[in-house]
């Protein structure tokens, strides 16, 4: 396999729905090792299969990297040197190599009708063989250019007949390759079926279209989940068959990542209340909406960083990492071979700890679209930065924000007496009556004095501190939560407190 070509990474995505977080991180990775060898990162459309295809989602990709800020340099909207990027609109290329490796005797025609293939499968089940496929046993007594004359074939395809070309696994060889994190693997081509390369529609499968594209686009490196490993044996035939071997990218499969029951999926975000895809995907057939990391409240350098130490870490206790720094450190040989389990915890705590590290000019940014969204548009950017300095520890979503610094903006809209009430009593009233008198006297408003005053008042009433301490809070913000309450009041300036203290004495 070469290796002083430049390098030259993709990521093709079927346009079938939402981007799994898997699907992200092997972007991710893929981002980093180009940036790292200062290579190019390519992204392909894989439309080949038009059953499939679902209006959106393509351009839904894109808005998904664009948000994590892993944008490809060359793609459909980039465009590039070796295009088209959409495989629909390369598809007269493929056909010629089909029918090169037919002409080679690598691949062969297949007549087969569905009720044919369907016949098969029931002649050839067994219990050990309960799903039996068209492989080097059957194709023999199947109807394909191998087992009809060569005159009855050529009167097919001037027919029109429909047909497809299926790859001619040989028998019992074995055909292997170096995972860049598994080391040698090998197959025996006797365990793998004769897999359609050219569809009836003329469409290529993803095995032939793939190593085509890997092959025209010059793709250096080839990363993919683990799921692909069993296609490999076909793609190294393919690849020996077209290009030579030495021409095939070096490989690396990527471990799964792993749910509460198996393979990570869609169902165990329903099942368990947490997002799988990187942003909110709504299904245009059944309108079904899944929400997204995005939407959830995640930082998008905190989802990068969650997932890059999902089945990788460069060999130190560090957790967290800027985008910077991964492509500095990361390297495919510590990339995990076994599943990362993905912990919905842990990535709320990724998301805290971003949230507490991100620059506060630009955390501000962030929070106050959040607040716009939910119908606070807040004007005072300053004043805003403040108070998020005030509450970030206690947020661990970027949506918790909005419990956390609305009632700097309105008035609570209900204020928890509950809470108040057991313990009230006629010389607390009196003791915040004058709190009231002292505050509305006070010439100096800030928490510090506001406290000292609260403090003397209430040793004056002889009332302890703690027992008034949180009527005046949820006074101020309506219940038990927040941060310092005097930083609050402080914040709050000093005709708003006093006119909540005063509506808040006057319901109880």
């Amino acid at each position: 396999m070469t290796t002083d070509k430049k390098v030259r990474v993709r990521f093709a995505p079927s346009p079938t729905g939402g981007l799994h977080l898997g699907g992200v991180r092997t972007v991710l990775y893929n981002y980093l090792f180009a940036r790292q060898h200062g290579g190019a990162f390519i992204l392909r459309i894989e439309d080949t299969d038009q059953t499939r295809f679902v209006p959106g989602a393509e351009e839904y990709i894109f808005q998904c990297l664009e948000w994590v800020g892993l944008v490809p340099d060359e793609s459909v909207q980039q465009g590039g040197a070796y295009g088209p990027y959409r495989q629909s609109e390369r598809k007269e290329l493929y056909r010629k190599y089909a029918e090169q490796l037919v002409e080679n005797g690598q691949a062969y025609y297949a007549f087969d009708t569905p009720e044919e293939l369907e016949q098969m499968r029931r002649d050839y089940k067994t219990d050990q063989n309960p799903s039996p496929q068209y492989d080097h046993q059957v194709r023999g007594k199947m109807r394909n250019s191998l087992t009809l004359l060569k005159d009855e074939v050529e009167q097919l395809l001037k027919d029109n007949i429909r047909h497809v070309i299926r790859i001619k696994m040989p028998e019992n060889e074995t055909v292997g390759f170096t995972d860049m994190i598994r080391g040698a693997v090998n197959f025996n081509t006797s365990l793998v079926d004769d897999k359609v390369l050219l569809k009836a529609d003329g469409m290529p499968t993803y095995h032939l279209a793939v190593v085509v594209d890997d092959y025209l686009m010059k793709i250096s490196h080839a990363f993919r989940g683990e799921e692909w490993l069993p296609s490999a044996p076909v793609h190294i035939l393919l690849w020996k068959y077209l290009f030579g071997i030495e021409n095939m990218p070096q490989w690396a499969h990527f471990p799964l990542i792993l749910g509460p029951a198996g393979k990570l999926s869609k169902r165990d975000g329903a099942k368990y209340g947490f997002p799988v895809f990187a942003m909110n995907w709504a299904d245009p057939k059944t309108g079904e909406l899944t929400e997204g990391f995005k939407e959830k409240g995640f930082l998008p350098e905190a989802f990068i960083n969650l997932l890059a130490v999902l089945g990788w870490n460069d060999g130190t206790e560090q957790e967290l990492f800027t985008l910077e720094a991964l492509i500095q450190k990361f390297s495919m040989d510590r990339v995990h071979s076994a599943g990362a389990k993905f912990d919905y915890e842990k990535a709320k705590w990724f998301n805290h700890e971003w949230i507490k590290k991100l620059d506060p000019k630009e955390l501000t940014k962030r929070v106050k679209t959040v607040l716009a969204a939910n119908g606070l548009p807040v004007s005072d950017d300053h004043q805003l930065q403040q108070i998020i300095e005030l509450v970030k520890d206690r947020a661990t979503l970027l949506t918790d924000f909005y419990d956390q610094v609305s009632y700097f903006f309105k008035t609570p809209e209900t204020i928890d007496l509950a809470a108040i009430q057991p313990k009230w009593n006629e010389a607390k009233k009196l003791f915040f009556n004058e709190v009231i008198r002292n505050y509305e006297l006070s010439g100096f408003w800030d928490a510090q004095t506001l406290e000292n005053n609260f403090k003397e008042i209430a040793a004056a009433n002889q009332i302890k501190p703690g027992e008034v301490m949180l009527p005046l809070r949820i006074m101020l913000v309506g219940g038990k939560f927040g941060p310092h309450v005097f930083d609050i009041a402080a914040i709050l300036g000093k005709d708003e407190t006093i006119r909540r203290m005063q509506h808040t004495l006057g319901l109880l």
